[in-house]
């Protein structure tokens, strides 16, 4: 039986107000800056100029949001097309790329993962664990942790929304509990920090592998496309674990010196704990059969560049592997193995079904293509490489490490206003332009702004885990911006910090 959908609680008001406003300031600013654009370039030849005023209105309408995603990034392509920026099988390549079948290998595995409750039996595991107990300091790390977990595998905003009720039941016993002024203000603290946790710590868990977040492969396939380094599974956790590990230890670090007080204890958590555990009841053949698939689609994603790493790209082995096992089709198999796998082979049932599978986040999926799309046609237009060479005269950063530093933080600086998707898509391909024209090697600063558009933890309209657990009517404004400033200056320095040191070691795992 499938386990309930969590339930995700209505943004409140105030945050609707503004939303609204933003969508209909989009909506109506997008054709005037369209027209505005397409009257004022010059200097460019004409498919650069049409397309220029095409981003403008896209861009604009990314940031507001007044349409769906997916919905701009389909017209985007589609208006290339019209306006004769290139024929509709150039501009509609990008969505048959390889890695849009890694999104939906891994989208399939994910829905396979909550169908069967394993996230759930993932997180009271670890919740659980005899260290944890009862101290709100253990609490707190292990909850913070599990989050972090899962959503380097399934969707981040799935994440925040599967631990939600999870961290709510853990607050009651304290809450029920507290006794006295100096309880009482503990309680509300611990509350907050408890839920922006949880929020804070799905989004930096994305950052881990390729398919944590949706704007990691956007930055992977956009460095693949336009500057031929393809960035394996292996390489990117050796780059993204790092970071992870710096910006939770910040975030936990902040909320134990504020908001935890050691001296008391959460007195029923552990029975709670143990009581959903013992609901979950014993492993079903349907969650070993999703194990299985999860397992051999990791092992096939990690083996190739770690094989790589130690007996170099070109050996005979690794070049195999890296052909005939590329980390789209890996998804694909292990996806495949979900309908092969049987739970009730009498009567035909295999471990996920078709109307299940296709309830992954498709918009994803149109975003990623749209988005690559458009940014392909600004490099082959030669409009990638004219903002290059005017930001390069307007900024002056002529070094790799001051344009990973202006990349993470740009693309962190937008990702507090509009989608983490959206803000990969605009910045990644201007920062490899830019790069390219000041003679600087792309694809650090381009794994830079990456990681940079998963860091906006300041707003409740940043991420959708910030909405998520902002709406509980736990968390006051001014103690998520508190907060989210901090992580996003410890996200920030530690991005620069890891790319900027293990980038290095790893050049030749990336050519």
């Amino acid at each position: 039986m499938q386990p309930a959908e969590p339930e995700i609680p209505v943004v409140d008001a105030a945050g609707e107000a503004f939303d609204l406003w933003r969508r209909r300031i989009g909506l109506a600013t997008a054709p005037v800056v369209f027209a505005a654009v397409w009257l004022l370039a010059t200097g460019l030849d004409t498919p650069a100029r049409r397309l220029r005023a095409i981003l403008a209105a896209v861009v604009v309408l990314w940031v507001s949001e007044a349409l769906p995603m997916a919905i701009t990034a389909f017209l985007g392509v589609a208006a290339a097309v019209v306006l004769g920026v290139a024929p509709a099988q150039a501009a509609f390549a990008p969505f048959a790329d390889p890695l849009v079948f890694l999104f939906i290998g891994t989208f399939i595995l994910a829905r396979a993962i909550f169908f069967h409750g394993l996230d759930r039996r993932f997180a009271f595991a670890i919740l659980g664990l005899r260290g944890v107990g009862e101290r709100p300091g253990r609490v707190l790390v292990a909850y913070a942790v599990t989050a972090a977990v899962i959503s380097m595998w399934i969707s981040n905003t799935a994440t925040t929304a599967m631990m939600f009720p999870i961290g709510v039941a853990l607050l009651r016993s304290l809450e029920s509990l507290s006794d006295g002024p100096g309880a009482q203000r503990h309680a509300t603290g611990f509350a907050a920090a408890l839920l922006l946790s949880n929020a804070f710590a799905a989004s930096i868990g994305g950052l881990a592998t390729p398919v944590g977040t949706p704007p990691n492969l956007i930055g992977i396939g956009f460095i693949r496309k336009e500057t031929g380094v393809d960035i394996s599974f292996f390489v990117w956790m050796a780059l993204g674990l790092p970071v992870v590990a710096l910006a939770l230890a910040a975030m936990l670090t902040r909320f134990q010196l504020s908001a935890v007080d050691r001296s008391r204890r959460l007195e029923g958590v552990a029975a709670f704990v143990a009581a959903e555990r013992a609901a979950l009841g014993p492993w079903t053949r349907g969650q070993v059969n999703t194990v299985i698939a999860f397992g051999f689609a990791v092992a096939f994603w990690v083996l190739p560049g770690a094989l790589a790493l130690l007996l170099g790209g070109d050996h005979p082995l690794c070049r195999h592997l890296a052909s005939a096992l590329p980390e789209g089709v890996v998804a694909l198999l292990a996806a495949g193995l979900l309908f092969v796998l049987p739970v009730d082979l009498k009567r035909m049932k295999f471990t996920l079904d078709w109307r299940e599978a296709v309830q992954i986040d498709w918009w994803i999926v149109f975003l990623y293509g749209g988005g690559i799309a458009l940014g392909t046609l600004a490099f082959k237009t030669g409009l990638a490489e004219a903002l290059g060479y005017r930001l390069t005269s307007l900024l002056g950063v002529q070094s790799e490490l001051g344009l990973i530093v202006l990349a993470t933080i740009i693309a962190t600086v937008l990702s507090e206003t509009t989608s983490n998707t959206a803000s990969a898509n605009m910045v990644v391909p201007v920062v490899i332009a830019f790069a390219r024209s000041s003679g600087i090697d792309p694809v650090l600063p381009a794994v830079a702004a990456t990681m940079g558009a998963s860091l906006g933890f300041m707003l409740p309209v940043s991420t959708p885990c910030n909405a998520i657990v902002y709406a509980s009517g736990r968390i006051p404004l001014t103690t998520m911006m508190r907060h989210g400033i901090w992580l996003d200056v410890a996200g920030i320095a530690g991005v620069i910090v890891v790319v900027t040191l293990l980038g290095p070691l790893l050049r030749g795992a990336l050519g």
